[in-house]
């Protein structure tokens, strides 16, 4: 299990951790703010923070969470260790990134000024920006929303993260080990390193017959140890995996072996049904989805009107 005190920078490695309605807690508390483009940071745009790692000076006390953030310790890639409340850890961070940036913690729920939507750059067309979000080229075809929520992609429309969080989307990410191996084989590599796709949570699947066993898992409920989630969608990936960080080099292939074989997805997204305590080596229990036919009516009447959109924004920002 794993948490990540500072979005987009690295995280630390945890033997119990306690789920609530926003994640593990203690996750994403803080996040770099790009002053130029007044928007949250994201290593998609700006690669180099995941070169920086973070960790809390003490451990999270219960009260932590939105606008009651304790502070982080950050290693920088030359070795130098920063804290939050050390006035040089932005002009750091800027030296880091190559431009201005801020260490900001999460304010409370009802401050959303942290997560409006950054300045649009006229050079670059919303369609051209996933693209490079997702390494995909020209003529290839773009991920399939219809997976999402309405509800969640009414809330990306106004916000960069959702109010109240420093998460791209969903509050828990899970990946299995089968998936991991499977990507590995796609590009020889016996041991992919799990820190390249930034799970929460790492569990310990391996099923011969399906070397992706949680693209099925979606509407369905994960119990681990004392905590049930509930599985929303699969985790659309973009080039983060392919960065460098700490020990890992810049791997393209990866972004491709996705591609090709988890159709650009890999893991799933989750929220907290109920919380609790869940420890390295506990049990873990899959209440799968019951499918219905209303339910594929809807999702191909969504794939019809995102392909809809797609086509016409793409063709209007050329």
């Amino acid at each position: 299990m794993w948490r990540y005190p500072v979005k987009s920078l690295g995280g630390e490695a945890l033997e119990q951790a306690e789920f609530g309605p926003r994640g593990v807690h203690g996750d994403r508390l803080w996040a770099v703010r790009d002053v130029e483009r007044d928007i949250t940071a994201t290593a998609r745009r700006v690669p180099a923070l995941l070169k920086a790692t973070a960790r809390y000076c003490a451990p999270p006390p219960p009260h932590a969470g939105p606008g009651r953030v304790p502070e982080v310790e950050i290693t920088f890639p030359d070795g130098a260790v920063l804290r939050s409340d050390d006035a040089g850890v932005h002009a750091k961070l800027s030296e880091l990134a190559g431009r201005e940036m801020r260490l900001t913690a999460l304010p409370p729920a009802s401050d959303t000024s942290l997560h409006r939507l950054g300045l649009t750059d006229p050079d670059n067309s919303p369609i051209a920006s996933m693209r490079s979000d997702f390494g995909i080229a020209e003529g290839e075809r773009l991920p399939d929303l219809s997976m999402m929520r309405i509800s969640d992609l009414t809330l990306l429309a106004r916000y960069s993260t959702p109010p109240g969080m420093f998460v791209d989307l969903a509050p828990v990410h899970v990946m299995t080990t089968a998936s991991l191996a499977t990507i590995g084989a796609a590009i020889g590599e016996a041991d992919v390193d799990v820190r390249r796709f930034r799970p929460n949570v790492l569990i310990a699947a391996d099923d011969p017959d399906d070397g992706l066993p949680e693209s099925h898992w979606t509407g369905g409920h994960l119990t681990l140890g004392g905590v049930k989630l509930e599985v929303t969608m699969p985790t659309i990936r973009c080039v983060v995996p392919s960065r460098a960080q700490p020990g890992l080099e810049v791997d393209r292939r990866i972004t491709r072996a996705v591609a090709e074989k988890a159709d650009r997805c890999l893991g799933s997204y989750c929220w907290v049904d109920s919380g609790g305590v869940v420890g390295v080596g506990d049990e873990v229990a899959l209440e799968p989805h019951r499918h219905s036919r209303f339910g594929d009516a809807t999702r191909r009447g969504k794939r019809a009107v995102f392909g809809l959109a797609t086509a016409a924004v793409d063709r209007l920002t050329r």
